[in-house]
């Protein structure tokens, strides 16, 4: 980076990890090949989000030999969504890319996503997947769902949509304003309606191990992402409370018809339906109401979204880097 011009734009990595130690010294080297062929400064900010491999130790021997690295470690397992903030709140890039840690995010595209970001005017430059890589059926029908849901819910089309993107500062400052605990990135990151470009790009492989998103937590983005973004769901509950209610009275007026007119009969099996039937709907109704009272009663609680154990600076020891400035761009943002 010595002959890179100081004003020259500055830009940020962010990878959030959990359990890659196997494979970081090998990530890191091919990232930082493409970065010192796009004539930009540099730096990486890493975010160990809890591992219980040797990530971490990792990390600081890295840090020892690449002084354009940056580092977290929190102190337990909060989530790729909420590890991804911590990094987003230390980049002090000109523009920032996101992208994973376990090698499914091809380092050989960040000259690509930089390329358009300094000559389109765009505010996103976001790689889209062609496919979804090597995943079970249940796994791509249950994103398909997802973004077909999410898609009616709210109106935003994400499906194809990754977190491996790159960001204009004044978009991270705008998202850093949101102070959201539920937070999900890629949503949140469409809603704010900036100028974006696509890039397609092929999802690599792992690495190395398995993937860290059971289903049980992706089920639990899934609520996250679609109560964030629209309230239908609680409009559908009082719209099913009006069809039972209407049909209640047709019920009545029916049984009411029947007994004056002496053909009233019994229905035990009829009652004991519509019983579990109700029932059901009162159940799947306060579960509803139930998530969005959760959302709530995470955000009112005003904890923390993460807790820092340990960090590693040593751009700011040496001042290698200052805070990034306005840089402007040949095409405007119109």
């Amino acid at each position: 980076m010595d002959d890179v011009s100081p004003t020259a734009p500055l830009i940020s990595v962010v990878i959030p990890l959990y359990n890659e130690g196997s494979h970081l010294r090998e990530l890191l080297a091919d990232l930082k090949r493409p970065l010192q062929d796009v004539g930009c400064r540099f730096e990486v900010v890493l975010v160990d989000d809890g591992s219980f491999d040797d990530t971490w130790t990792k990390v600081k021997d890295e840090a020892r030999i690449w002084p354009d690295l940056r580092a977290i470690r929190l102190s337990r397992n909060f989530g790729k969504e909420l590890a991804l903030c911590a990094g987003l709140e230390r980049a002090r890039g000109n523009a920032v890319i996101v992208m994973d840690g376990d090698g499914q995010h091809p380092p050989s595209l960040l000259p690509l996503l930089i390329k358009n970001w300094r000559t389109s005017g765009a505010d996103v430059v976001e790689a889209v997947k062609r496919r979804r890589g090597r995943e079970s059926l249940a796994s791509k029908f249950g994103a398909l769902t997802f973004y077909v849901i999410l898609n009616k819910l709210s109106g935003f089309d994400l499906k194809g949509a990754s977190d491996f993107k790159l960001i204009d500062r004044r978009v991270l400052d705008m998202w850093l304003a949101m102070h959201e605990r539920n937070v999900f990135f890629r949503g949140m990151t469409a809603w704010m309606g900036f100028r974006t470009i696509q890039v397609p790009f092929e999802v690599g492989p792992r690495r190395a191990g398995k993937s860290g998103w059971s289903y049980l937590r992706r089920a639990k983005l899934a609520l996250i992402g679609i109560t964030t973004f629209s309230s239908f769901p609680l409009h559908l509950v009082t719209f099913a409370g009006v069809i039972f209610f209407l049909f209640a009275v047709g019920l009545g007026i029916q049984t009411l018809y029947l007994k004056l007119a002496g053909r009233a009969f019994t229905g035990f099996a009829t009652v004991i339906l519509l019983e579990l039937i109700i029932g059901s709907l009162l159940m799947i109704s306060l579960g509803i109401i139930g998530e969005y009272l959760a959302r709530i009663y995470e955000e009112v609680k005003g904890r923390p979204r993460y807790i820092v154990a340990e960090s590693i600076d040593l751009a700011d020891s040496e001042t290698r880097l200052p805070p990034a400035t306005v840089v402007p761009r040949p095409a405007d943002h119109g």
